[in-house]
């Protein structure tokens, strides 16, 4: 299951060894709701090489602010505190899968 990151857990998150992957959304945005079950297949695929969560762009302005995030669905991708991977809207299991790969 895709972790819910928070302005509470997101310092945790980032301190850590495995990458981080941010699905920026919103409950409005319905290319953000075709999003969601690729995003949990592969925080599930993922478990232990990466975390993968979902951030709600209007409930945590404090992390969305960090990215620049101007529209939604955004997909982060962070290793190291620093951003390697971005997508801007929608994308297919495997573009999304092939991206989180190159970074575990």
């Amino acid at each position: 299951m895709a972790l819910t990151i928070t302005s509470s857990n997101y310092d945790e998150l980032m301190a850590g060894e495995l990458p981080v992957v941010i699905d920026f959304w919103a409950e409005w945005c319905g290319p953000c709701r075709m999003m969601t079950p690729i995003v949990e297949k592969l925080a599930e695929e993922f478990e232990g090489k990466a975390h993968i969560g979902k951030c709600n762009v209007d409930e945590e302005d404090d992390v969305v602010s960090n990215y620049m995030i101007r529209s939604i669905p955004t997909i982060v991708i962070v290793k190291g505190g620093q951003v390697v991977d971005k997508q801007v809207g929608a994308c297919s299991e495997a573009e999304l899968k092939a991206k989180i790969e190159k970074y575990i």
